[in-house]
């Protein structure tokens, strides 16, 4: 099974994404993920890559396709986040034919309260919310006792520009996908979001 994940930043894709893989036996494979290992390799790729990077340039799709299609198992995986634009989206039906491809659907301004209001630990990484996911103290871990930190970009001035980059980038995308796209209500809480994708595949 080949399954693709999208969704504005903060929708909790990557979260579902880790879900789905456990549940059905996927790997889950994160582009930026990909990148990052990529970056610790010596090889000429991986080269190429941090001078691209260390240039603050982005990197093309042409360099993301050829680390996944190095690290892209036969079958069965999700990929999250990506394709990110419609000429990723041409050269992924090019490689393979996906199964499913789900939209974990939010709101802005949903978006906007739930990442301002997330904390996580500095030591375990364990991720709270502030409303819907608190601490049993208010600013410390339950796991570590330790006090919670927010990320650096984890404020409205910087989700708000994250979004902007998605509408203009990726929200194409979803046209191009249209005929075949499995809208979710990624409102909901985080189990009810899991139950809403896994009844989609056992139902097609």
């Amino acid at each position: 099974m080949k399954i693709v994940l999208l969704g504005p930043p903060g929708s909790g894709k990557g979260t579902q994404a880790k879900i789905l893989s456990e549940k059905l036996g996927l790997k889950h494979i994160s582009t930026g993920d990909l990148l990052r290992e990529e970056t610790k390799k010596e090889t000429p790729l991986s080269k190429k890559i941090k001078e691209i990077l260390d240039e603050g340039k982005l990197i093309s799709d042409e360099f993301v396709f050829e680390i996944l299609k190095q690290n892209l198992p036969s079958d069965n995986y999700i990929l999250d986040g990506l394709p990110r634009t419609v000429s990723q989206a041409k050269m992924l039906d090019d490689m393979v034919k996906i199964d499913f491809i789900f939209l974990i659907d939010v709101e802005d301004e949903f978006i906007v309260e739930r990442i301002v209001n997330r904390r996580m630990c500095p030591k375990c990484g364990r991720i709270y919310n502030l409303k819907t996911n608190k601490p049993k103290n208010d600013t410390l871990c339950d796991v570590c006792s330790v006090p919670l930190i927010q990320r650096d970009d984890d404020n409205e001035e910087v989700v708000r520009k994250r979004l902007s980059e998605y509408h203009n980038q990726t929200e194409p995308v979803l046209d191009y996908y249209s005929s075949r796209l499995i809208r979710i209500d990624g409102e909901k809480p985080i189990e009810e979001v899991t139950q809403q994708i896994l009844s989609k595949i056992n139902r097609l």
